[in-house]
């Protein structure tokens, strides 16, 4: 009887997140309708005329389709292989007699590779392409993934984990990049937090594959999954995937103008953006991959056993992407300063209700609202990095930005693998994350009193003198 209530938990949790799936298409397609409604044709009834800051880019219906559905494909493998190493955390480290301030270096290793992964990936992709850079980070991240199960010590684990990170943080911030320059402005962040719906979908079906495995060293099989998709995908994206349009438009002025990334970041009109932007990632992700990472690890310490952690996990994913599904069309469509308000402001509440719950079912509550809005604000604020770049700059200043963000990301498993390391307890490592969340919220309020237009354009050379 457990064995098919268990069963059947997981085949519905499945089915939720297939449902999500087919409201993520089912969005995709709206777009589609509205840019046939709203948009001019060529005579073959072929060309959709985008307009992105006055400059008009050619591209097809279905580049942006294949664009939008390969991304998407592409977000849903990366949230299986974030959710991967906390999910194999407890398991791996028995086998490999790891410590928790030893996990605390191996769930950062991963973060730590993405620092120097965005803000390079980020820069070579205004230089060079979206689509070379993207499928060259895709590649590594899966190879690097797929070496994971057969490391045999912490300093091999640690290795293979940071250059797994390197792809994996040169990817994201150029998946955000496309996916903002296929669609029209007023369809941004209804596209991309469509696209990041992928992540959380993925980190249920970590879960699932979790969930069907019994032994203990069965945890390889994950990595197994999360290396092959993203090579499979490769090939794939070689063969179809369209160059981003807006940046083939912008190839003769990016080759006769280019920039230092400190010109690009903090030219007069973006300094302020540039700085509330970073805080707010820095915040955000802190808490998002300390959950990430920990949250399986935090609730077996308070007593609950391994299948209730898993649906707690499965909760906190299934969450993020109700929130990112709807937040995203929220933000296009209402007063983004009070979403950003609500959606903090819901991040806190839930913070303190998880940190007091006394059951199961309290915790499950409590860790799907967490999910629905941590998950669902950092969609919104990459929503919003890629609006307050101009297409020239905007693989760097969405680099960079995702950069920072990984580096909140690396301290908050080390933060919670040291509070763990001195006894502290659960409740005390979930506490520790309210302080960044309001620092974010309040960098994320500052960031949106300063309208898009005005930052939104190239400056003269020379406004930064500085070069990096």
């Amino acid at each position: 009887m457990n064995y098919i209530l268990h069963n059947f938990n997981a085949y519905c949790v499945t089915i939720f997140a297939l449902l999500v799936f087919l409201t993520v298409i089912k969005i995709f397609k709206s777009i589609f309708g509205i840019l046939d409604k709203s948009t001019g044709r060529s005579k073959k009834g072929k060309i959709i005329m985008l307009k992105e800051n006055n400059v008009e880019a050619g591209a097809s219906k279905q580049a942006i389709i294949i664009t939008l559905v390969l991304c998407f494909i592409f977000a849903i493998i990366e949230g299986f292989d974030l959710q991967s190493m906390g999910v194999a955390a407890p398991r791996m480290k028995a086998e490999m007699f790891l410590n928790s301030a030893e996990m605390g270096w191996v769930f950062s290793a991963a973060v730590l590779g993405t620092l120097p992964g965005a803000l390079i990936a980020g820069r070579i992709a205004d230089s060079i392409g979206r689509k070379k850079v993207f499928i060259t980070s895709i590649a590594i991240f899966g190879l690097m993934s797929l070496l994971t199960p057969f490391t045999r010590d912490l300093n091999s684990l640690l290795l293979v984990r940071f250059l797994t990170g390197l792809g994996m943080g040169g990817a994201l911030p150029i998946v955000i990049t496309m996916v903002s320059e296929a669609v029209p402005e007023k369809y941004k962040a209804t596209a991309v937090s469509a696209m990041y719906c992928g992540m959380p979908i993925g980190g249920v079906l970590t879960s699932v594959v979790a969930l069907s495995l019994t032994a203990d060293h069965e945890w390889r099989h994950i990595f197994y999954i999360g290396g092959i998709a993203p090579l499979i995908l490769v090939p794939i994206l070689i063969l179809f995937l369209p160059e981003s349009k807006a940046y083939l438009n912008k190839i003769p002025q990016v080759k006769t103008q280019k920039q230092s990334v400190l010109s690009v970041l903090f030219a007069k009109p973006r300094v302020v953006v540039t700085s509330s932007l970073w805080l707010s990632f820095f915040g955000t992700l802190l808490v998002l991959a300390l959950f990430q990472n920990w949250l399986p690890t935090l609730i077996s310490g308070l007593g609950l056993n391994k299948q209730q952690a898993s649906y707690i996990q499965i909760g906190f994913n299934l969450g993020g992407s109700i929130g990112v599904l709807i937040l995203g069309l929220m933000l296009d469509r209402f007063n983004k300063f009070f979403i950003v308000t609500c959606v903090y402001a819901g991040i806190l509440a839930s913070l303190i209700g998880l940190a007091y719950s006394n059951s199961a079912s309290s915790f499950i509550l409590f860790a799907t609202s967490c999910g629905m809005f941590v998950i669902g604000c950092q969609s919104i604020l990459y929503t919003l990095a890629a609006k307050y770049y101009p297409t020239e700059m905007r693989g760097t200043g969405v680099g960079a930005a995702v950069a920072v963000g990984r580096l909140g990301a690396f301290a908050g498993p080390l933060v919670a693998g040291y509070l763990l390391g001195t006894g502290q307890s659960e409740i005390v490592v979930i506490a520790s994350s309210i302080p960044m969340i309001l620092l974010a919220a309040i960098s994320a309020l500052i960031l949106l009193r300063k309208p898009e237009h005005s930052v939104n354009r190239k400056e003269p050379l020379g406004t930064v003198t500085s070069s990096l």
